[in-house]
């Protein structure tokens, strides 16, 4: 069994998605993130750097294993599995770059113009200006991509897909006024996102924790 700490928030869903996906069997442990939850001794023991998600899978060779860093989780999951990622060679490393362009890239900066244009009830106008033209960068960057392959590791859905989900589904609701124009002219990414939305576990995982 694999323990999901974990809360409502795109890099949350990207493990509970990827959990869903793989059929793996998992309990959910929900990390409050709004009341610190994360800052408790119990959560540290976990993931010393005190964010979601985490997982420990019990059942791990050589007894249990904790796990922080959502593209590390998945990463273990495909490979503990051997699915949505491949074994070797090129739709290897395309999966892994992608996953790793959402970690360094995609994620951060709408996270960042999340904070900056939306949450924070001081606004500061260079930085949402900031974060507003990357983030369109960025956007600008996957669509080029998916009006080239199906997925963005190329033929085959992975933990690329996985990973950038709930990042581009907050990016055209939740961010959709700050991000503006950004979003314009944007099919590739739309029907994407429709066709990754549509898959029975996608919609499963995006549910977890409940509410």
């Amino acid at each position: 069994m694999i323990r999901l700490y974990t809360w409502s928030t795109p890099n949350g869903r990207k493990v509970s998605i990827a959990l869903e996906e793989l059929g793996l069997p998992y309990s959910v442990h929900p990390v409050n993130i709004g009341k610190d939850e994360q800052f408790s001794p119990e959560f540290l023991a976990i993931d010393p750097n005190n964010k979601i998600p985490a997982i420990v899978d019990d059942a791990a060779p050589g007894g249990p294993l904790s796990i922080f860093e959502s593209g590390a989780i998945l990463t273990y999951l495909a490979e503990k599995t051997g699915k949505l990622l491949a074994p070797s060679g090129p739709e290897r490393y395309a999966a892994l770059q992608w996953l790793h362009w959402q970690m360094g890239g995609l994620g951060p900066m709408l996270g960042q113009l999340g904070f900056f244009a939306v949450r924070s009830p001081e606004k500061a106008p260079l930085a949402i200006e900031r974060f507003t033209t990357e983030s369109g960068r960025l956007l600008g960057v996957m669509e080029a991509r998916l009006r080239a392959a199906p997925y963005l590791g190329g033929e085959d859905y992975s933990i690329a897909d996985i990973a950038c989900y709930a990042w581009t589904l907050a990016a055209t609701t939740f961010l959709e006024e700050a991000l503006g124009d950004k979003l314009d002219g944007k099919e590739a990414i739309h029907a994407w996102l429709d066709k990754v939305g549509a898959r029975p576990g996608v919609q499963r995982g995006m549910a977890v924790p409940k509410s």
